[in-house]
């Protein structure tokens, strides 16, 4: 399968704080809201939802192609890119900008206060998604990201005239989109990511219920955290995949994306959605286990492993033969 991804590509500035937000808040002060947090630790990783998916794709042996718009500070970080099998033609350099930077701060929560700066993903709706998938021989699956809107919008309706299937994941710009936009990304994708928040949020900006939803997508996709992941058809009983259990949980940041790098994989393979999602969930638990979005060790021993403990001896077998080249 021929996958393209789409979206941010960005630089993380991780930072954690040995707290809880929560406590700096004033209940009856919350309309102004002044705060500043002495964090502990400062780690700079390479990030952005579209790097960090098809990086785990090229970690997992398929050779998606990253479409997004970056800054001139990018070659080392394409370098790094195409060592783990990721396609960066297609990337835009612009020649004034960085870039885009996302910091993120943790506290011992969990909970995230997070800021991202465009830079270069500004110029991300200048990309022609037709004239790339010409390049390439057509795609058979576009997964839309988080991106500056215009591009998000273009690159849906590139897909759906192409007839290329479509995973629409608008994750953190949901925030910036109206009621049209929303609409026009996700109706008739064939697949829908969101986590639970977002979920919510997406019924708010489009104005559908989860049932006009399930009618306007193929498979929409919950994100649980600590509970899994739901995958629900319309007409069809929801599907619950738990997640896969760690003992050391380090930082959230990309673990999302992990889990959608193997989605995808196993879909790719053709496997079931379930199998997938296992997988999925499988690589979101190594990631959550590493600071920084892509500085995670893949070994297929490792994820066999993960497997097995989490959903069995059969299904670890079954998931065995495609992991096997893994370093």
């Amino acid at each position: 399968m021929r996958i393209a991804v789409t979206g941010s590509i960005a630089t993380d500035h991780l930072m954690s704080f040995p707290g809880r937000f929560t406590d700096q808040l004033i209940a009856d002060h919350l309309d102004q809201v002044s705060l500043s947090f002495l964090v502990d630790r400062l780690d700079v990783h390479r990030g952005g939802v579209a790097a960090n998916i098809a990086f785990g794709l090229g970690r997992l042996g398929l050779t998606p192609h990253l479409i997004g718009a970056a800054g001139l500070d990018f070659a080392e970080y394409g370098t790094w890119l195409r060592a783990a099998g990721v396609n960066t033609d297609a990337v835009r350099i612009s020649e004034t900008l960085h870039t885009a930077r996302f910091v993120c701060t943790t506290d011992e929560a969990q909970n995230q206060i997070a800021t991202f700066y465009a830079g270069a993903m500004a110029d991300a709706g200048k990309i022609d998604l037709a004239a790339v998938a010409a390049r390439c021989g057509g795609f058979d699956l576009v997964h839309v990201g988080a991106d500056a809107p215009e591009a998000m919008l273009r690159h849906t309706e590139t897909a759906r005239r192409a007839g290329i299937r479509l995973a629409a994941d608008p994750s953190q710009q949901l925030a910036r989109l109206d009621e049209t936009q929303a609409r026009r990304l996700v109706d008739r994708a064939h697949l829908l990511f969101t986590n639970e928040y977002e979920a919510a949020l997406l019924r708010e900006r489009t104005g559908w219920s989860e049932r006009e939803i399930l009618l306007r997508v193929g498979t929409w996709i919950i994100t649980r955290g600590a509970e899994g992941v739901s995958l629900s058809r319309c007409g069809q009983p929801r599907l619950d995949v738990s997640a896969v259990p760690t003992e050391k949980i380090v930082d959230p940041t990309g673990v999302g994306d992990a889990f959608r790098s193997g989605f995808l994989a196993g879909l790719s393979w053709d496997w079931p959605e379930e199998r997938a999602a296992q997988l999925g969930c499988a690589l979101a638990s190594v990631v959550l286990e590493t600071v920084g979005t892509q500085e995670y060790k893949l070994l297929a021993a490792d994820l066999i492993d993960r497997v097995e403990r989490a959903y069995g001896h059969d299904t670890a077998r079954e998931i065995e033969p495609r992991l096997a080249g893994l370093a």
